[in-house]
């Protein structure tokens, strides 16, 4: 984690204020209200539990595979294509290089570093968003641990906003989600780090067929509140 000099760095980075674009995303649960799946509070939970343990966990460890960098042995182009690899859905893809592009936008002009640099030249289009989101943490002075947590959290965190908004739900019930969730994120972020640390063929590759599902119906609406 974060020691004292890094620790501002990290609240900017996890601030849902920070110009990287995920305000216009739901996480997938505008496609799970529709479907009904989302309703409430509690269902709230469920999805972004399963979230968080899935598409979460996945990015987690990417992200903090990317913070290591290549010294550790983790090529940001080789972890693209493992992004890619653990992207079933293309609609998906889409958002995470939509994603990652406007991240580097924004990191590059609070952090700016040769990292980012060279991967914004070899992925002028935008490399994956977590593999981003691992680099701009490296060049903002964090860890992998670091790294991981802001992943997981906005797993967990852009569905729960969007909820509120696409229910009417109370705020203070989903800020309530996300604080029954912490603990578990923590645990999560552990994992991630620990994948991370043993290789990319440790990374997890962990699926949410609903999630891939949800995002195409999604990507085919002519009308909606959220771009995924």
């Amino acid at each position: 984690m974060a020691d004292e000099r890094g620790r501002s760095a990290l609240l900017v980075l996890a601030d849902g204020r920070f110009p990287a674009g995920s305000h216009a995303h739901s996480g997938g649960v505008e496609a799970a209200v529709a479907a009904g799946r989302v309703r409430d509070a509690a269902t709230l939970g469920a999805f972004c539990r399963g979230r968080v343990h899935t598409a979460g966990l996945t990015a987690a460890g990417l992200a903090a595979a990317a913070a290591y960098g290549e010294e550790a042995g983790h090529d940001p182009l080789v972890l693209d294509a493992l992004a890619d690899a653990r992207t079933p859905s293309p609609a998906l893809r889409a958002t995470a290089r939509r994603l990652g592009r406007q991240l580097m936008r924004a990191a590059r002009a609070a952090w700016p570093g040769p990292d980012l640099d060279a991967l914004a030249a070899a992925r002028p289009r935008g490399a994956h968003q977590p593999v981003v989101l691992g680099v701009t943490a490296r060049s903002a002075g964090l860890g992998p641990a670091d790294a991981a947590h802001c992943a997981l959290y906005e797993a967990a965190g852009g569905p729960a906003t969007a909820a509120v908004r696409l229910l009417g739900l109370d705020p203070f019930e989903a800020t309530a989600v996300l604080a029954r969730l912490a603990p578990e994120l923590d645990a999560l972020a552990e994992t991630a780090v620990r994948a991370a640390r043993d290789g990319p063929e440790a990374l997890p590759a962990a699926s949410g067929p609903l999630l891939d599902i949800g995002a195409e119906a999604h990507a085919a609406w002519p009308v909606r509140l959220f771009s995924s």
